[in-house]
């Protein structure tokens, strides 16, 4: 079942295949607090793949657990770099956030690096586990086996029963969680990142803090501007978060989204003619016959891979991760004809990361972390009579992703920490521009996200500009207007017209 109200965000680079064998170097970078040394290979709760090259060096940076109490208990922060490559004309640090919530950046940014190679030149990529996440005092909460089984189980249930079960699965995560992580659970909300960031920025010897964060990374960078509106440098934020928006609005946008996108995929197949794969002469039977697998697997799960079955679940969230890039629109193509013959391997792959499930059977963190960092921000918290209630606008939004979205907003019911906020506030006046960039196709943060950031980061400040096109994110895309227009900003402080369209 999902593990929050909204489906993770991070970037699929998460499961990129990282370079071999990390070698160490002296810091001549400014950094004053950070010890420098070679990378470890991500560790499991980061997921998998090998260390990175020998230009990335790692550290760990002390903050308190509970800034409530900043002489008391500290927690260490992952943090990883690789130095700019024209150090005469170096500006700063450029600090990632990859989005999840509960992304991992010091295993994402390795892997994600070919897409930045021109931001690199002048600045020292840098990226962190944020607290909860990988390496960072990571929140536990169930073992491989019963995530197994957790992710498999029935996250639309029909009928008395099914919803009790579906209630009673939801408590004994949270259960988990807090009996292997209570005393961090309190800690890991966006605020207590962002004060991360900053000191993070003064660590790595920055007067201000030069950011690209991407999907909830928008979030985090909304709310350190609105903290810190005078420590902020050029930043850039993709594939907004809408921070006008609650939970169940959050969720119900997801579900208009990822419909839009299917749509867009499906329309793409019958444009292929021949070429496609799957059953259908328009766009709107491509969408019923998945609606018709998603129904027989909810009576009947076909093999996986090994002993695994798909269930509904997985396969539902196997088509929302191949939506996140166009990229992945061939996989879901085969992914879904093979499973209409009765074979779900490649469904349940996607649905594996999704879920940060590594192919030895382990599991990374993200979906604890995720859980954990939503509860702690969102005051929302919905019984099952207010989310049935809801279940026809859902419904009426996406007949594939909608009651998968509608019963996910009750990912925080039995959540042991209360929520901060409703929305985040992100208002940041007295902050340098930054630019705001929404995709017209996102799945996972709707366009529409963008322009709301940008007029609550306020006049002056938010800096619109839309990328017409397909998948999560514009900035990797390649698209060179959209390029072009961060570059300018990142490395020569251009700030693009507000209202801009790529492509132009």
């Amino acid at each position: 079942m999902p593990t929050s109200a909204r489906l993770r965000t991070a970037a699929i680079a998460a499961a990129a295949a990282l370079l071999p064998l990390a070698g160490c170097s002296d810091d001549s970078s400014g950094a004053k607090d950070l010890k420098w040394e070679s990378c470890p290979a991500p560790s499991p709760a980061e997921g998998e793949g090998e260390a990175p090259g020998k230009e990335w060096e790692c550290s760990a940076l002390d903050v308190p657990l509970d800034y409530d109490d900043p002489d008391g208990e500290t927690i260490e922060l992952a943090v990883i770099r690789a130095k700019a490559t024209d150090p005469s004309r170096r500006i700063g640090s450029l600090v990632f956030n990859f989005g999840g919530p509960g992304g991992s950046g010091v295993a994402v940014l390795p892997g994600a690096a070919k897409d930045f190679q021109r931001l690199r030149e002048r600045y020292d990529l840098v990226s962190f586990d944020p607290r909860g996440v990988g390496r960072s005092a990571a929140v536990r909460c169930e073992d491989d086996r019963q995530l197994d089984a957790y992710y498999a189980s029935d996250a639309t249930p029909v009928g008395p029963a099914a919803e009790q079960q579906f209630v009673d699965g939801i408590k004994t995560y949270a259960n988990a969680c807090e009996r292997n992580s209570g005393s961090v659970l309190p800690h890991v909300g966006t605020l207590d990142a962002a004060r991360d960031m900053d000191r993070l920025r003064e660590a790595l010897g920055d007067d201000k803090l030069h950011y690209f964060g991407i999907s909830y990374g928008t979030e985090l960078g909304g709310v350190y501007a609105h903290l810190f509106p005078d420590k902020v440098g050029r930043a850039v934020f993709d594939a907004v978060v809408d921070p006008t928006k609650d939970s169940e609005q959050s969720s119900l946008g997801q579900a208009k989204g990822f419909q839009l996108a299917l749509g867009n995929f499906a329309q793409d197949c019958v444009d292929r003619g021949d070429e496609c794969r799957l059953q259908g002469s328009t766009a709107k039977e491509i969408e019923d016959n998945i609606v018709k697998l998603q129904r027989s697997l909810a009576v009947k799960p076909i093999p996986g891979s090994g002993d695994r079955q798909l269930t509904e679940t997985q396969a539902t969230g196997g088509i929302a991760q191949a939506l996140y890039s166009k990229e992945y629109w061939p996989l879901l193509e085969q992914g879904l004809d093979e499973a209409e013959g009765g074979q779900g391997q490649l469904l349940l792959a996607l649905s594996d990361a999704m879920n940060g499930r590594n192919q030895d059977g382990t599991y990374s963190n993200i979906g604890a972390a995720n859980t954990a960092i939503n509860c702690a921000d969102s005051k929302d918290r919905y019984t099952i009579e207010q989310t049935k209630a809801k279940l026809p606008e859902f419904r009426a939004a996406s007949a594939v992703f909608g009651d998968y979205l509608g019963w996910a907003m009750m990912a925080c019911s039995s959540w042991p920490v209360a929520g901060a906020w409703q929305t985040p506030d992100v208002s940041a006046p007295g902050s340098a521009p930054i630019l705001v960039i929404g995709n017209t196709g996102d799945p996972a943060t709707p366009y529409e996200g963008a322009r709301r950031m940008a007029q609550e980061l306020g006049p002056g400040v938010g800096v619109e500009l839309t990328y017409d096109g397909e998948g999560h994110g514009a900035y990797n895309s390649g698209d060179r207007c959209v390029q072009r227009a961060v570059d300018g900003y990142l490395l020569d402080g251009k700030v693009p017209k507000s209202n801009t369209t790529c492509p132009a």
